[in-house]
Formats: C-alpha cells, sequence, structure tokens
C-alpha cells in the first residue's frame, strides 16, 4: 500500500511539473515566434518552434500521468504510454523540418535579422527556468520510471543549449554584423532535435500495450 501511496504521490507531482511546463513554454512559443518574426530572426523563430515540442510533450503527458493516476488498467496505461512516445518523436521531427525552413530561407535572402528586447528577454529568462523544469521532469520520470518524462527533460536541457546559441548567434549578428551567425545557430539546434528524435521513435516503436507484462 505504502508503493502504490508514493506512486501517487509522485504522479501528481509529475503531473504539476508538466503543467507548469506546459504553461511556460506556451508563453515562450508566443514571444520567441512573433519575436522572431517581426526581426525575421530564424534563429529564434526555430528556438520558439522546438518549444512547441516541449508544450506538446507536457500536454501528452498530462494526459499520459493522469489516465495511471484515475486508475486506468495496465494495457490503458501502456497505449497512452506509447501514444506520448509517438507524440513527443512525431514533433521533433516536424520542428527539424521547420528549423531547416527557416535557416535554408535566411541564408537565400542574407538579410540580417533586427533586434527585440522581447526576444531577447525570454531567452535570458528561459536561463533561469528551465533547469528547474528539467530537474523535476528528470527526478518524476525516474520515480514512475517513465522514458516520456526522461526524453522531456532531455529536450528541456537540449532547449537551454539552444538558448545558449541563439543568444550568441543573435550577438554575433547584432555587434559584428555577420548575418550568417543567426541561421547557423538554428542550423545547431538540428542535430540534437533529430538524435531525440530517432531515440523517441525507437522507444514508441518498442511498448506494446497488448503485452500487459511489461512496464508501465
Amino acid at each position: 500500500m505504502a508503493g502504490k501511496n508514493d506512486r501517487d504521490a509522485n504522479l501528481k507531482r509529475g503531473i504539476r511539473v508538466e503543467t507548469a511546463s506546459l504553461i511556460y513554454n506556451v508563453l515562450e512559443v508566443v514571444v520567441s515566434v512573433t519575436a522572431g518574426l517581426l526581426t525575421g530572426s530564424a534563429a529564434l523563430v526555430s528556438w520558439g518552434l522546438d518549444s512547441t515540442v516541449e508544450a506538446t510533450s507536457a500536454g501528452t503527458l498530462i494526459w499520459r500521468l493522469r489516465g495511471e493516476a484515475k486508475g486506468g488498467d495496465r494495457r490503458k496505461v501502456l497505449h497512452r504510454k506509447k501514444v506520448a512516445l509517438a507524440v513527443v518523436a512525431c514533433a521533433f521531427w516536424i520542428v527539424v523540418a521547420a528549423i531547416l525552413y527557416e535557416a535554408v530561407s535566411a541564408f537565400l535572402s542574407q538579410e540580417a535579422p533586427g533586434f527585440n528586447w522581447w526576444g531577447i528577454s525570454i531567452l535570458f529568462v528561459s536561463l533561469v527556468v528551465n533547469p528547474f523544469l528539467a530537474w523535476g521532469k528528470y527526478r518524476y520520470g525516474k520515480r514512475l520510471e517513465s522514458p516520456a518524462l526522461k526524453y522531456d527533460a532531455k529536450d528541456t536541457m537540449i532547449c537551454q543549449y539552444q538558448t545558449v546559441v541563439v543568444l550568441i548567434g543573435i550577438g554575433l549578428t547584432q555587434w559584428q554584423g555577420w548575418w550568417w551567425a543567426d541561421p547557423v545557430a538554428a542550423l545547431l539546434i538540428v542535430p540534437y532535435v533529430a538524435w531525440e528524435g530517432i531515440e523517441a521513435t525507437k522507444d514508441a516503436w518498442s511498448v506494446d500495450p497488448d503485452d500487459a507484462e511489461a512496464a508501465a
């Protein structure tokens, strides 16, 4: 009984962490994509698009965790686990395509992006917020033995890396006049997103809802 109570408590805490992540990432998307489109920054738009992965992951994981918290049987839990991993994987690949499009468009136009304080501000705020979100996701992902939660934690730390790269790219563009630094910063994001997409895809395929003995 104690084990079940501990798991129930961890499920509730995991849901709270993902809810906070969902709210914050929606804010990231709105601010960064708007600022990126207004200034023509491929790196800022790409960073914002990657935040859609985190928002999608958070929403899907809330659904997956609530399903277990409500007492669903093993098969339903596995089904939600498979769907959660599949949605995360698809979101990764959509972002890869979007980033490549934005970066190639920037290379073709060869225009330096403008400057926007809203875009810079959300980047700096994320440098502080993301480590806390990643820690919470990984902690409860480990306690619940949930690979989807752990992938979400990894994506949040990837976003932290991306934040640093985008800030450097924008800084070089604004202060050195290197128009190509912005799309290059966007392209540096692609390998990390693609790798996590591959891993999430593999895990999604490995889950069989009909295997009632598999780990939930």
